[in-house]
């Protein structure tokens, strides 16, 4: 029996992180609950936030302005910056921009600093931008391409 404990322990362990590594880092909530709810106020409020980066990036590549959905952002972590109840927080995003009858353009990763307060000025501001697909177009999409990228 012991010897089946020392054996089956470590698989435990292994298999339990691999399964918390390969899940989101902050998994979507319930449909309907609470988390949900102030999970899509918070993507509310950041959408400003997010539209503006959006819009610069993909101007040089095609010639309207995509969309990012509220439904169409995840959260890849959310943390506060000091210790205790602080109000300074790291969040970053993804994100899928779309065009016409939601065409995704891409996939972006967004990465904010969050706070209030005095010496703080802005609600968010983005601290880095990766751009990490380039998603083809349909033929009856292309014309929105910028010549340069043709």
């Amino acid at each position: 029996m012991r010897k089946i404990l020392i054996l089956f322990v470590p698989i435990f362990i292994v298999i339990t992180i691999s399964i918390y590594t390969l899940a989101e880092a902050v998994p979507k909530p319930l449909e309907g609950s609470r988390e949900e709810l102030y999970q899509d106020l918070f993507i509310t409020l950041l959408s400003p936030y997010i539209d503006q980066p959006i819009k610069e990036y993909y101007s040089k590549i095609i010639n309207i302005t995509p969309i990012v959905y509220p439904y169409d952002v995840g959260i890849i972590s959310a943390k506060r910056v000091l210790e205790g109840r602080s109000f300074l927080f790291i969040v970053t995003l993804e994100v899928t921009p779309v065009v016409g009858p939601h065409i995704s353009v891409g996939k972006d990763r967004l990465t904010f600093k969050i706070g209030s307060g005095e010496g703080f000025g802005q609600q968010a501001k983005l601290i880095q931008f990766n751009h990490l697909e380039t998603h083809e177009l349909p033929p009856n999409w292309q014309h929105i391409l910028r010549k340069s990228n043709i």
